[in-house]
Order: structure tokens, then C-alpha cells, then sequence
């Protein structure tokens, strides 16, 4: 039914698939703390399992997937980074799907041009007005919003760290966001990395909560599965009335909660220790956080390094077209694997 299409992708070097890695040198992976290897916080979570009624959420949590469990990590949430309400969902996907429904009509929705796939398509969904600015450019934010006053509700969207360049947000650009309307960052890849308790880019440029909504994810640098939102009251009780990605779908299970509630009071216990391995790497790598990018000629050479490298045991991400717009190798600095194994993976991919 697909076949030409799927001959096209293959042609161009873009057709996806899906592979197994066992026992690799993994700097493809988003476990940036390397927590997802941790086995005590693997054992803490599966004792506290045991002991539940149910290991699954069984339903979405406006029936009854809401357990003490997600109620309990939400208010931890809220605490660590002084907001006033917190919702756990299934993934950062979904909970971008549900911030684009915060945007009704005569609202408008300013995004940075680079900002995630999930909210690409969350903004196709939007009643409002979508216009997208130059990444991480302000002279272009303040060009797109200069009739910002002619509307409801004012939200600007964009990325804590950005998944693809591993560059920061600018600090102008959150507090322009916060002067016209509505901050809504995504955390995904800054949590963890950022911040003088790693709580991300809101803690490290001490951002209004009161103005801000903040997306974080727990597969990534907390090692689990699934996100969360945080903002005031009301905005949460207005996303779980009329965000189909919160309502239709089933709750996130306490087992994934709980692994990474452990992941994130791991962090907090030994914040020194994670906060040395993040910056030793910054410095020495010379990036924004613990994302590297190179940019290679074209896929063919791509494809052939990563190809090469894999025979060395060693994984790196190989990012093409389109998810960016030339392709790039992109290398997670992870904290557990030693400086002079990446760095040899770096210089090999930067030859000829």
C-alpha cells in the first residue's frame, strides 16, 4: 500500500527503524544522569510496588487512574519548584498536545520556530492565532508580537534547553514572554541539568511561576517514563476539563511515578555530585548543557560514521532531515561514561 513512499525514504537515507542496543557505549540516550541504570532506585521502587493494590493505573485519572501515588508526586513536584498545582501525565507528547489547548479564540501563541514536534502539531490543533518566531531570536519576538494587545490571552512557547542544538533559552526572551502574557516553557531536556537544585532553566533564571507554565518529562534526565505540568490552579483545573491528551487517556502508572520520585530525591540528595559531573562536562565539551551537536555534510557520511561507530560498540544519535534541517550527529554528554571515550567519538566524527 506504502510501498513506493517507503522505497522514497529509503532512497533519500530517511527511512526509520527500529533497532535493538544491548550493551552499547550508549551517547545516543536522553539519561543524562545515567539514572535509568540505577539499581537502588530500581529496588526502592519495585519494594514500594509490591506493596500496592495495583502496579497499573488502569483507567485515565479523571475515572480512576488517580492514585495517592501521582497526588503525592505532584505535591512533591509543586513544592521543589513553588508552584501551586501539578498534573502527571503519559508523556511530554501528550502534555504539549494539552498546552496547545490553552490557546482558544481571539488568543495568540507565539513559538520559537525550533520548539518540539508535539508542539508543532499541538499548535495545529489551537482555535488561536499560531505565528512562529526565529529561534531563540527577540528582535523577532518582539516584530511577531507587536500587536499583542489585540488579543485575549498572550502565550509564548519555547524550550528550556532545546532537544536538537543542546542551546539554552534566552534569559531576555522569558522575561519579554513574561511582560505580554503567559511563559509556557518546556523542561524536557533542562531538568536535571540546569538550576542551582538542577530544576531546570525556571529555577536557574527565577522565573514568575505566576506567569509561567512549566513542562517537565521523567524519562529523560529522571530516568523514568512520563511528564508533568505545573502552573496555577486555575490553568491546571482548565487543562483537565478540556485537554483530550489528559482526559482521554489512561493515567500514568505508579510504578513509573515512583521510579522517578527516587530519581529526583536521588538528585536532591547529592546535588554537588551531579552538579560536579554536569559541569565537568560543559567545560570541557564547551556546550550549554549536556547535549553536543556536529554537523556533517550530508546523510550518506552520517549514516556511514554512526555506521562505523556501532562496530566500536559505541551509539550516538545521527539526526536527519527533516526533524532538522541539515544533518547533524548529536551526542549525549551522559555523566557515567569517561571524557576520553567521548572525546575520541567526537573526533572521529569531525574527520574527513
Amino acid at each position: 500500500m506504502y510501498k513506493k513512499e517507503l522505497e522514497v525514504l529509503e532512497k533519500k537515507g530517511r527511512l526509520r527503524q527500529r533497532k535493538i542496543y544491548d550493551n552499547v557505549i550508549d551517547l545516543a540516550s536522553n539519561d543524562y544522569l545515567c539514572l535509568a541504570e540505577n539499581k537502588n532506585i530500581r529496588k526502592k521502587t519495585f519494594d514500594k510496588a509490591l506493596n500496592l493494590h495495583s502496579h497499573g493505573a488502569k483507567a485515565s485519572m479523571l475515572v480512576n487512574g488517580y492514585t495517592q501515588i501521582h497526588k503525592d508526586f505532584e505535591e512533591y513536584l509543586c513544592k521543589l519548584n513553588g508552584f501551586e498545582e501539578g498534573i502527571v501525565l503519559g508523556s511530554g507528547f501528550l502534555a504539549n498536545l494539552a498546552l496547545f489547548e490553552l490557546v482558544r479564540k481571539k488568543d495568540l501563541a507565539l513559538v520559537d520556530e525550533e520548539y518540539h514536534a508535539s508542539g508543532i502539531l499541538g499548535s495545529k490543533t489551537t482555535q488561536g492565532e499560531i505565528r512562529f518566531f526565529k529561534h531563540n531570536n527577540l528582535e523577532d519576538l518582539i516584530k511577531k508580537s507587536g500587536d499583542y494587545k489585540n488579543f485575549n490571552r498572550v502565550f509564548v512557547f519555547t524550550e528550556g534547553v532545546f532537544s536538537m542544538r543542546g542551546d539554552k533559552v534566552k534569559k531576555e526572551i522569558t522575561s519579554y514572554a513574561q511582560e505580554i502574557g503567559t511563559l509556557v516553557i518546556d523542561e524536557a531536556h533542562s531538568v536535571g541539568i540546569c538550576g542551582n537544585r538542577l530544576l531546570g532553566i525556571t529555577e536557574e533564571y527565577n522565573l514568575n511561576p505566576l506567569k509561567t507554565i512549566k513542562m517537565g518529562t521523567l524519562g529523560k534526565a529522571l530516568g523514568s517514563y512520563g511528564a508533568y505540568i505545573l502552573a496555577n490552579k486555575e490553568i491546571c483545573n482548565f487543562l483537565i476539563n478540556r485537554a483530550k491528551s489528559i482526559i482521554y487517556t489512561t493515567a500514568l502508572s505508579p510504578v513509573d511515578i515512583l521510579l522517578a520520585k527516587y530519581a529526583l530525591e536521588e538528585i536532591q540528595k547529592n546535588l554537588d555530585f551531579y552538579k560536579r559531573k554536569i559541569n565537568d562536562k560543559i567545560s570541557t565539551f564547551n556546550t550549554q548543557s549536556l547535549i553536543k551537536t556536529i554537523e556533517e555534510k550530508n546523510i550518506e557520511s552520517l549514516l556511514k560514521k554512526q555506521k562505523e561507530l556501532k562496530k566500536r560498540n559505541i551509539l550516538i544519535g545521527a539526526i536527519r532531515p527533516p526533524t532538522v534541517k541539515t544533518p547533524i550527529f548529536r551526542i549525549i554528554l551522559r555523566t557515567c561514561i569517561k571524557n576520553d571515550i567521548i572525546k575520541k567519538t567526537i573526533n572521529f566524527l569531525e574527520s574527513e
